[in-house]
């Protein structure tokens, strides 16, 4: 295993700092296309908005099984949350040529409309609830309140020392649990589909909140902040060596005011993506989440396997998005929507 990431690592190092911009395609290729050809696509979509290609990039999508894996999806949901907010008096139009779509796939319809952000995406969801019937409990659930938006993750606000305390006081929690906030999960996957959705829109407030995340590749509690934290520094990083127009951002966010935890973190990144130098941030980021597996978090001595599939997802997913063969496509750098359930087993499996 230690020798497919050295061989990976160098495929990295060899590939071209920029991509290439995608050639327009017809708009049935889509439908035909591989997956590298529509990772590709979106990579490039917010330089040549192409609305009217999204539905048959969706088909495609679902013809090869994409929109399968509820753990892997995260960027073309976002992609697709992108596409609905960006294309106001186009959305219904669009989502409507999305049909006929796999029952098994509708759920990505449905999670894209509640993480598009828009004023109106209930109503919006109950309008096209009759084309997923199967999909009914779900929908209900969004409107109720009882499933979590894009907006709900909790990526703005941590917890504070006295919330942490108290988590671990089991005595004091045994009593009185404090009732849990609707939030979505930090996952790779929600990383994914903040990525998505700056690829639909080019718009930088999923990628503030993609900033927002690097304050946490010096956590030392928790393993999925830490793990999502260096995802969001390495993917930055490398993201930002291929396209000068994120490289851009990241100058304009760190001449910002920011916190004293995330400023060197950016400093870190436009470094790494002007000398394409981002090797070192995988192998830190790497080297941190061991730390925290073998010793512990600070406040409570316990190993998550959650690190363990996050160590699999960095390691892999994002390397594998680079390799050569891949990068004259375009395809972006995201964890999940790349990084395959094979690929995970094989790191998670014997060394």
């Amino acid at each position: 295993m230690r020798r497919l990431i050295v061989t990976l690592t160098a495929a990295v190092l060899a590939a071209p700092a920029f991509a290439a911009p995608a050639r327009p395609l017809p708009v049935r290729q889509l439908e035909a296309a591989p997956k590298e050809v529509i990772l590709g696509w979106i990579n490039q979509y917010r330089h040549h908005p192409e609305p009217d290609k999204v539905p048959n990039a969706v088909h495609g999508m679902s013809r090869l099984g994409l929109l399968t894996d509820t753990e892997g999806a995260g960027v073309y949901i976002g992609f697709l949350a992108g596409i609905i907010a960006s294309n106001p008096d186009k959305a219904d139009e669009l989502i409507a040529k999305m049909f006929p779509l796999s029952s098994e796939h509708q759920w990505v319809i449905v999670r894209a409309i509640a993480y598009s952000g828009r004023p109106d995406w209930r109503i919006m969801l109950q309008r096209h609830a009759e084309r997923m019937p199967s999909r009914r409990v779900m929908i209900e659930k969004f409107l109720a309140g009882k499933l979590p938006t894009l907006d709900q993750a909790p990526i703005e606000k941590d917890e504070t020392w006295t919330e942490k305390l108290r988590a671990q006081m089991l005595f004091v929690n045994y009593f009185s649990k404090p009732k849990k906030e609707i939030g979505a999960d930090l996952t790779p996957d929600l990383l994914d589909t903040l990525w998505g959705y700056y690829y639909a829109t080019g718009s930088y407030r999923p990628l503030s909140r993609i900033v927002l995340m690097l304050r946490w590749t010096r956590e030392r509690d928790l393993v999925e902040k830490l793990t999502l934290g260096s995802m969001a520094k390495y993917t930055l990083a490398i993201n930002s060596a291929r396209n000068a127009d994120l490289l851009a951002s990241m100058k304009w966010a760190a001449a910002q005011p920011q916190p004293d935890t995330i400023k060197p973190v950016l400093a870190e990144i436009i470094e790494a993506a002007e000398t394409v130098e981002t090797g070192k941030l995988r192998n830190e980021a790497l080297a941190a989440i061991d730390e925290l597996k073998r010793k512990g978090p600070g406040t409570k001595r316990d190993i998550s396997l959650w690190g363990q599939i996050g160590e699999g997802a960095l390691a892999i997913g994002c390397i594998a998005a680079a390799v050569a063969g891949q990068v004259e496509f375009g395809i972006p750098c995201v964890v999940g929507g790349v990084a395959t359930s094979a690929a995970l087993r094989i790191w998670d499996g014997p060394k």
